[in-house]
Parts: structure tokens; C-alpha cells; sequence
């Protein structure tokens, strides 16, 4: 298996995010910030934090702001001083974690679905045999070492990650009327859903086309399934997404609290 900076992480950042309207307003909602910094930049953390450091950003809705965001990502991070007056000349004092980093920020379209957009990213991954892929709006403490040593395993041409979210009122388990447990907004105990950690070889892009309408979540996992070249890594720790700004809310809440179980990263 090739060293882990050599695969690149594709991130879908491209959606409206209709149903955070109060946010998504201004900023794409991969922007969205928990706690000080964007969501995506925490879920670029858990990948670095496990060495991969090359990333693929697939741009749409108010894309700018995320090319924004990195184009002057030493300027926000670092202390500098700038001399006003000749064509304001620089002077960088500080580094920052994330020096190591590659980021390749590509518009797919404003109004392409998700199959799409991998597909129109694919130049950039020339050469490369296999790629992983994820959302621009979901955390978790997942083992993305573990993610990729199963997909070698099966050799299969896609992975997807199950996760069993959050269920959102507390559960009660009753034995004649009386409560055995109770559990305030625990993880479902049955059932997996998409979690959106993916990896993938480079054949599934006989499976991906160009057009606005091709959508991963549909014909592109349905026809693997029907090839038998999906496989499924289970994931049993922490997982959130950020699809409501109730979720936002709760991201920020565990991230004030300290109780941020997809930081797995450590602060410098």
C-alpha cells in the first residue's frame, strides 16, 4: 500500500445547504464555523491528523469564500508584520499546523449533484489508483487508517462507512411500564446510514459522468451495489452531521464544552 500523504481526500463543499438558510445565506456551509473555525477545516484535521495531507476541494455554491479562506490562510494564522506604502511587502513571523498541507480548490459547477462534481475533479486525480472522499459537513472519530486497510482488503472498487447516528430524543427502554434505561439522545442501536467516508478506486469513474444530474447518493452506489463492488466499513463511535442548525448548535455546544470526540487531532 502506498505511503498515506500520497492518497488525496476529495471533499464535497459544493451544495446550497437550503436548510441552514440563516447561515448558508452568506457563507457555503462547509464554512459554517464550529467553535472559531469552519467545519470543513475540522474535518481536514481528522484526515491530516492520520497523515493524509492532500486534499481536492469540489467548489460550487459561493465558492469564492473557501478560495478566499485558504488563499489567505497564512495571513490569518500567522503573526506578520506588512510595510504600508511599498506594495505592501509582507514579513511572516510564525508557522502554522498546517504548513504540510496541499489544497486544490476546483469549481464543479453551481448546480451539479454530487456524482458530478467527483466526476469533474478527476484530471486532478490522474495517476492515482485509489482516492477518499467525504462531505463537507460531517465529523467523526473514526479510524480512517482502519477505513483504508479494509478497502485494500476487499478489494472491491468502493467503500462506504455505516454509521448509526444520533437518535434525536432520549430513548427509553420500558419493561412492564417501568423504565430500565434511559438514555438522553443516544446513538440508535439498530440500522446503518450513509456516514460519508468513502474511499474508492479509479474505476468508478466508468460509473460517474459529467452531467448536472449525476448523483453518488443514487444510480452510482445503486449500480455498484447491483456489481457487487460496494462494501460497507462499520463505524460504531462518534458521528455527526451539520444538515440543520440544530446541529450546529450541538457541534458547538460538545466543541465549548470539551466534549469534541472528533478532535483527535492535538493542538500544537
Amino acid at each position: 500500500m502506498p505511503k498515506i500523504s500520497e492518497f488525496p481526500v476529495v471533499i464535497l463543499a459544493g451544495g446550497f445547504g437550503t436548510r441552514m438558510r440563516e447561515q448558508t445565506e452568506f457563507i457555503p456551509k462547509p464554512m459554517v464555523t464550529i467553535g472559531d473555525r469552519p467545519i470543513l477545516w475540522h474535518i481536514m484535521k481528522i484526515y491530516a491528523h492520520y497523515g493524509f495531507r492532500r486534499f481536492i476541494i469540489c467548489l460550487g455554491y459561493k465558492g469564492d469564500i473557501i478560495k478566499e479562506f485558504f488563499y489567505h490562510y497564512r495571513i490569518h494564522n500567522c503573526d506578520f508584520t506588512v510595510k504600508l506604502g511599498s506594495h505592501e511587502d509582507i514579513m511572516i513571523h510564525s508557522t502554522h499546523d498546517e504548513e504540510d498541507w496541499e489544497v486544490t480548490l476546483v469549481q464543479t459547477g453551481l448546480t451539479a449533484m454530487t456524482g458530478a462534481r467527483i466526476k469533474r475533479v478527476q484530471p486532478y486525480l490522474s495517476g492515482i489508483d485509489t482516492f477518499l472522499l467525504t462531505y463537507g459537513d460531517g465529523v467523526a472519530d473514526i479510524n480512517l487508517g482502519e477505513l483504508l486497510e479494509f478497502h485494500f482488503k476487499h478489494r472491491k472498487i468502493a467503500t462506504i462507512t455505516g454509521v448509526r447516528p444520533p437518535a434525536r430524543f432520549g430513548e427509553l427502554v420500558v419493561k412492564n411500564h417501568r423504565i430500565s434505561r434511559f438514555s438522553e439522545k443516544p446513538q440508535i442501536s439498530s440500522g446503518f446510514i450513509n456516514g460519508g467516508f468513502f474511499v474508492f478506486s479509479k474505476k468508478v469513474f466508468k460509473y460517474l459522468s459529467g452531467a448536472d444530474t449525476c448523483t453518488l447518493e443514487k444510480e452510482v452506489l445503486e449500480n455498484l451495489t447491483r456489481d457487487r463492488e460496494l462494501m460497507m466499513y462499520e463505524h460504531r463511535g462518534f458521528w455527526q452531521c451539520m444538515d440543520t442548525l440544530r446541529n450546529m448548535d450541538l457541534l458547538n455546544q460538545y466543541w465549548r464544552e470539551g466534549r469534541a470526540l472528533w478532535k483527535i487531532w492535538k493542538d500544537a
